[in-house]
């Protein structure tokens, strides 16, 4: 299969290698100078040279609406994955122009939220707590934390942007949501115009409270989810690679770029079941939203 990657950051670089270790003919569409076997600096040039089969948008968030239109004005009509979140704020888009588009949620490709997902089938759950949090400055030793894109509202940054994988694989648990009350902004010394930490309480289909909390905060990252079911208590450790089945520890053996391989393997295969759908992705975006305007306001938002 023939790919192109629009965008060489730190994630575009990453999807570029691994399609090439997967046995792609992989070229790139960045506006720098980078070290890659194919790049083009000009996107047309790319899609009319390499009539790719796979098209994965990588470049900054607010560009990713005006290149997603771009590709398909451009004529490409194959399947396009998109980085998440899918957009910086909630916009149009036109989805029959592809053969599919899916957003770039690879947490449910991790082995223990697999594990997680089979375990809750046929389980009455009662409460689910989930918590995600890094230091911004740590996240990219060799850059100054100030100028990257998370730092910056304008550019599409801030936790809940930044850290919606929790929000999208809580969804796909437990069936979406209902409502949402938020607090959040930016509370924190950093040097950044981002939100640095948002606190979230929603009404799930399957779950009557749901909890989570985000931050740019942590010297110690951590990422985890707790769930207690009417039989069960589920507490998962999505760094460590640990679930905890009612005292009784699963380990699972992962390294980053797993669930990115495993994510792209889905959709080269065709088996597309545990990818993130672009209503989905939306829907993603619509519960940002949302979580915003709740922290704002000071009220419930229901969806």
């Amino acid at each position: 299969m023939k790919t192109l990657v629009v965008g060489y950051g730190s994630i575009g670089a990453r999807h570029a290698r691994l399609l090439s270790e997967l046995g792609c003919r992989t070229a790139v569409v960045s506006q720098r100078e980078v070290d890659f076997t194919v790049v083009y600096h000009n996107l047309a040039e790319a899609l009319k040279t390499e009539l790719p089969d796979y098209v994965v948008i990588a470049n900054a968030t607010t560009q990713h609406h005006e290149t997603l239109l771009m590709v398909g004005q451009l004529g490409f009509s194959g399947i396009v994955l998109v980085e998440k979140p899918i957009f910086n704020r909630c916009l149009v888009v036109q989805s029959d122009a592809f053969r599919k588009v899916f957003v770039a949620y690879n947490l449910r490709f991790h082995p223990v939220i697999q594990r997680l997902k089979y375990l809750l089938i046929g389980e009455e759950i009662l409460s689910v707590m989930a918590y995600v949090g890094q230091y911004l400055p740590d996240w990219r030793p060799a850059t100054d934390y100030r100028a990257s894109y998370s730092a910056s509202t304008e550019q599409g940054g801030g936790v809940l942007r930044d850290l919606s994988h929790e929000l999208d694989y809580l969804a796909w648990m437990l069936g979406g949501w209902e409502r949402v009350s938020a607090i959040g902004g930016h509370f924190s010394p950093l040097e950044i115009t981002s939100d640095d930490v948002f606190a979230l309480m929603l009404v799930t289909p399957a779950c009557p409270i749901v909890t989570l909390q985000l931050n740019y905060l942590d010297r110690s990252a951590r990422r985890f989810v707790l769930i207690n079911t009417a039989k069960h208590t589920f507490e998962a450790d999505l760094i460590k690679g640990t679930i905890k089945i009612d005292g009784d520890i699963e380990s699972y053996v992962i390294e980053r770029d797993d669930s990115y391989r495993a994510m792209h393997e889905a959709i080269l295969s065709g088996d597309t079941d545990t990818l993130c759908s672009l209503d989905e992705g939306l829907g993603a975006l619509r519960l940002i939203e949302a979580a915003e305007m709740a922290a704002r306001h000071g009220k419930w938002m229901v969806r």
